[in-house]
């Protein structure tokens, strides 16, 4: 089922296409996104989601293929670029540091100086950065007792949503999350969750690459697959069934009823 927003995508991809050495990764893939949406991005192993985002985030140049933002066709060759126009990332792995406190976290790369002399110096406003920190965590419905911990003794599910907080932070436009309730419980997952939900009514958009159905039924707009390197079906979230998504992750359905 085509669930395409109306009205011009804020990003797009159109025939993708990489590969290392003699192994395609990407075989012609697109991609939709509007404003203010989640977007599920899913597909078996192999199937070129990660590649695609990689590609989508400025870490991998395609061999082939167009990206546009906002129609205009862009060069995203480096995370940095990609930052330029508003794309964040937070990956599976988390990146945070474990000994830092949550703010430091939050601003990591970004460190707030002091004004003046002190700052020239290389001192950093931690009690800016602190407060700045709790007034994000706020907005984004994440609840820490102590700003003061290093993150590390927090909860799996507090660690993610921190990691989450970070990229939605400094991102305008769009925000990918790779597998951001991989290993969590079902309360620190249903938090992570409403996180990306709060992020949605934002206006950013949300790219959620997922392997948990239930959990992709459950906060996204729209569902595209990926199979064998290229886009292959796509779903409003409202209308899918797991067997639908199943299906066309496996090749099950055929064309005519991906696309219905």
């Amino acid at each position: 089922m085509d669930g395409s927003s109306a009205g011009q995508p804020l990003l797009q991809a159109r025939e993708l296409r990489k590969s290392y050495g003699s192994v395609e990764a990407l075989r012609g893939a697109s991609f939709d996104l509007a404003a203010g949406e989640v977007v599920a991005l899913i597909g078996d192993n192999g199937a070129g989601k990660s590649t695609l985002v990689k590609c989508l985030s400025g870490v991998e140049v395609p061999d082939s293929g167009e990206i546009r933002i906002e129609g205009r066709p862009v060069v995203l060759d480096s995370p940095t670029a990609a930052r330029a126009h508003g794309i964040e990332t937070a990956y599976q792995d988390l990146a945070v540091a474990p000994d830092l406190d949550p703010a430091a976290n939050l601003f990591l790369g970004r460190e707030l100086r002091r004004p003046g002399l002190l700052g020239a110096l290389g001192m950093l406003d931690k009690a800016g950065m602190r407060r700045q920190a709790a007034e994000q965590f706020a907005r984004l419905g994440v609840t820490l007792q102590d700003l003061d911990v290093p993150i590390g003794s927090l909860s799996g599910g507090q660690r993610q949503s921190v990691a989450v907080a970070r990229s939605v932070v400094w991102a305008s436009r769009v925000v990918f999350l790779d597998e951001p309730t991989a290993a969590l419980g079902v309360v620190q997952r249903e938090r992570v969750l409403d996180v990306v939900r709060r992020v949605r009514d934002t206006g950013v958009a949300v790219v959620l690459i997922s392997h948990n159905m239930p959990e992709v039924l459950a906060v996204a707009d729209r569902i595209e697959v990926l199979r064998l390197g290229a886009r292959v079906a796509r779903f409003a979230a409202a209308d899918a069934t797991l067997e639908q998504l199943v299906g066309a992750m496996t090749g099950a359905l055929t064309p005519e009823e991906e696309d219905r």
